[in-house]
């Protein structure tokens, strides 16, 4: 345990809440600041972003593979969290979909060059892979299935296939201003909608 640790172990449950949202805030300014310059964007910006001095980066997450596998965990838990929220919000199971899966694409592009970050340390990427799929394939059936249930998609998706066919469509976002990744995938998942048979 580190000595900024210990001392947070040390404090009131009020000052380990608000560590807990200024770590917060740090990871979704560096989420943010991924999205626009890649996981290589300089710390100063993500500081700016936040509102903090680059010290207090550097606090909380010493290295930069620190602080990049924090945002990958802080955007899979974001986005776990998202699927039942849209869910029982949604006015279908399938706009709940849509919208779930908008933000699976937001993340993918917030995830990009985690794996030239990381290149040096395979078992940490690999870990990493086990808890994205842990979190977001079980949410992303539980859509599917209400969907499903609700007649508004084929009722034979695979929630670990769809995410694979999401990831591959994002791959090529970079390099190629002519390619719309997110196009791409809006017609993927409209193509799972179910025809509904016309009335007798």
């Amino acid at each position: 345990m580190s000595d900024i640790d210990g001392q947070i172990a040390r404090t009131s449950p009020r000052k380990r809440a608000d560590a807990r949202r200024n770590e917060q805030t740090l990871l979704a300014a560096a989420a943010a600041v991924f999205v626009v310059s890649g996981v290589d964007a300089p710390v100063r910006d993500i500081a700016a972003k936040a509102g903090v001095g680059m010290g207090t980066i550097y606090r909380h997450f010493p290295t930069r593979a620190d602080l990049v596998i924090a945002v990958f965990r802080h955007q899979v838990d974001a986005c776990a969290e998202a699927g039942p929220a849209l869910l029982a919000n949604s006015s279908t199971p399938h706009v709940a979909l849509t919208q779930w899966v908008d933000l699976f694409v937001d993340f993918l592009i917030t995830k990009h060059g985690l794996a030239a970050a990381l290149q040096s340390d395979n078992a940490r990427f690999e870990t990493l892979h086990a808890y994205f799929l842990d979190r977001l394939v079980p949410v992303c059936a539980q859509l599917l299935d209400a969907a499903a249930a609700a007649g508004e998609i084929r009722p034979d998706m695979d929630a670990y296939g769809l995410l694979r066919g999401i990831g591959n469509l994002c791959v090529g976002v970079d390099g190629d201003s002519r390619y719309d990744a997110r196009r791409m995938v809006e017609l993927l998942i409209a193509g799972l909608r179910q025809s509904r048979p016309t009335d007798q």
